[in-house]
Parts: structure tokens; sequence; C-alpha cells
């Protein structure tokens, strides 16, 4: 019958209930029901997972290293760069090094970006901190630079230039200084083949001039009292090669002194062309010949008993070379106190270096500055001096 379609004997239904009479349809021993009993199980372990992958997690992020200790390799290199440019002069100067470190410090401001984008991309707080003392002492050594310091006025303009041994158009840079303005100009590495050349393209701008051996100064103001100065011991540069073969190189002629008659009284005006620096695979930054010089330069200065005193030339080395103590101490580079920027001259093409000088004693630089090319491989240096 269709009553009794879920009922089992005796008419009673069966599909969902015990004996008693009770439900059994959804549950299990006891009358619990178990209806939600798998989901309960898998939420359970679903829990324990999430508990699991948030220690993982906990565990990962304390053994990363945190900002304070990432990149200690970029943090050592920039303590490491400052501390070489605050001690600069304690570097040891064995094969020259120590001159070559103190001749390039300028650059040395270049490892400075490098090392910051290296720091901000490991996301290293102790890089980026450690950068602080190579800033601070490049910003110290040359922050002055960055800014222009330069005055109107000035009572005498001069101009330094080595007119290179090897230029090959001499005449043109002689054309080229003589309407540079310069009350007085000095050149270096004159070669025998082209002094004449040089008279001839300043002589009407230039009533008197003085030559002695490869530096010569040429003035719109009467000298007198000119007379050698030895700076040479040993190699000369590129001047041996435009030298006659019975020439003794020792003898090489490359400074001179002399004495300028200004309305404000007489002015020791020094030229030289100190020897040259040599890069060599054996002896390193060779510079012998060039400390030599400078020596013997900064003996005569420290002697000369004129108050006023102006030094011009190729003196092959920055003033932040140790090799320049004895003239930086008793003279002042008119480019850092009266130039604006670093004012390289060397060479010509990219300069990289200024190791052409204007420095001056018992007179004041009011601007300096930089000309342009000429055809040698030095760039010509500029100043306005006054009284």
């Amino acid at each position: 019958m269709a009553g009794a379609a879920g009922a089992g004997p005796g008419g009673v239904d069966r599909s969902g209930t015990g004996p008693d009479g009770v439900d059994r349809s959804e549950t299990g021993p006891g009358g619990v029901d178990r209806s939600d009993a798998g989901q309960g199980c898998a939420g359970a372990g679903a829990g324990a997972g999430d508990w699991r992958a948030r220690v993982r997690r906990v565990i990962r992020s304390g053994s990363r290293p945190g900002p304070w200790k990432r990149g200690p390799v970029l943090a050592a290199l920039a303590l490491l760069l400052g501390l070489v440019m605050l001690l600069h002069a304690q570097v040891p100067n064995v094969d020259g090094i120590g001159s070559l470190v103190e001749n390039l410090l300028p650059w040395f401001g270049v490892f400075m970006p490098v090392l910051l984008a290296g720091a901000l991309w490991r996301r290293s707080a102790a890089a980026v901190v450690a950068l602080v003392l190579p800033v601070t002492v490049w910003l110290s050594l040359f922050g002055g630079l960055l800014t222009d310091k330069s005055h109107p006025g000035g009572d005498l303009t001069v101009v330094s230039h080595n007119v290179g041994a090897g230029n090959p158009d001499p005449a043109g840079t002689a054309r080229e200084l003589a309407v540079s303005g310069a009350d007085l100009l000095a050149l270096e590495e004159l070669t025998e083949q082209a002094r004449g050349t040089y008279e001839k393209g300043l002589a009407k701008v230039y009533p008197y001039h003085a030559v002695q051996g490869t530096v010569g100064l040429w003035s719109k103001l009467p000298l007198s009292d000119t007379r050698p100065v030895n700076v040479v011991r040993g190699d000369v540069g590129p001047l041996a090669k435009t030298r006659p073969a019975d020439s003794e190189a020792e003898d090489e002629i490359r400074a001179l002194r002399t004495t300028v008659a200004t309305d404000h009284g007489p002015l020791a005006v020094y030229v030289a062309h100190l020897g040259s620096v040599r890069v060599m695979p054996r002896n390193g930054f060779w510079t012998d010949s060039r400390d030599f010089g400078a020596r013997a330069l900064a003996k005569v200065i420290a002697a000369e008993p004129n108050k006023r005193v102006v030094v011009l030339g190729d003196l092959n080395g920055t003033t932040d070379d140790r090799a320049f103590h004895g003239l930086t101490s008793r003279l002042s580079s008119a480019q850092e106190t009266a130039g604006n920027g670093f004012g390289f001259t060397w060479p010509a093409s990219f300069p990289i270096a200024r190791i052409d000088q204007i420095l001056v004693r018992g007179v004041r630089p009011r601007s300096s500055w930089v000309l342009p090319e000429t055809g040698s491989d030095h760039l010509p240096v500029a100043a306005r001096i006054s009284w």
C-alpha cells in the first residue's frame, strides 16, 4: 500500500527512526548529530594549516636580514672611501700611489652616487648612513669649488699656457693668446723650432719678453732682473724629442724668475715647467723629476725678498698633491680663491686634472678661469689680480 511504503513490519515507519522512535537519519551512536562531522574535520585541518603557515612566515621574517643588516659590503666600501679621502695624506707614497690618489682626489666623488644606488637597491640603511662620511669629507675638501668666488675688477691679468712641444699650429696658438687680454703671458714647453713663431706672433701686443730655455714671459710692462731657476733633474718629458742630439737633458732650463715693473711697485714673477710624471708598469706613478723641481722651486720662493709674488706654469700636478706642500704653504691658488669650479686643464680634449697653476703671494686674486683650446694638449689658465 502507498501509506506503508516507508514502513517496516507492523506498519511502523522506519525511514528515519530507530526502534525507540528517535530519528537516526543524521545522528551517530548516542544520538549525536553527524551531519556536519566531515565539514568540522575539514575546518579543523584548515585551521591547523593556517597556523603552520603563520609560524613559517614568522620564522622566515625572523631569519631575513633587516635594513641595518643588509649590504654590509656596500657599507664597508662607503666607509673605506671616506677614510681614504679624509686621510689621503697618510696613504703611503709607495711607487707614487699616494701622489696619484691626491691628483685624482676630486674624482673619488664619482663613486658616491654609485654606492648610493646600490644601497637603495639593496634597501640597506647601514650603507646609506655609511655614505654620510665620504659625502661630508668630499664637500669639506671640494665643496668650496662648486660656487663662483670671482669678483669684478683687478689691476693685472695674467695667463699661463703650456703651448705643447707637439703643437701642430704654433702660429694659430700665438694669435689666440695675443687676443686673450693678458698683461703678463707665460709660455711653457717652448721648442727651439717654435720659439721664433711665438716671438713674431706676440711682438705687436707685448713689447717686452724674456725667455730662458723652454719657458718665457711676454709682458706689456717692463721686465728686469731675469734669471734662470734650476728645477731640473732627469727626464724632461716631451721636450727631450725636440732637443738637438748633442744637448744634455740635465742642462735644460725649465724655470725663470723676473721682475715686472707695475704702477704698484715691483712684482716678482716665476714661470716654471716642472718635470714630467710617468705611469710605469714597474715603477708605478713615477714623480722623481717633478718632486725635485717642486722642492727646488719652493726653496727659491721661500728666499724671495719681494713680498709680491706670482708663480705661473705647468707644475705637472694638482695643489692637492703632497709634493707641493712647500709651495702651497706659502702661496695661494688663484682658482681656489677666486675661481668657479675645478678649472681642469689637462688633457685639453677631456680635462681630468688642473696641473697648470697660478699661485700668488702678497696680491689678491679677483677672478680665475680657463681659456679655450689652442692646439696644445693643455688648456690655458687666466686670472685677474689686484693689490
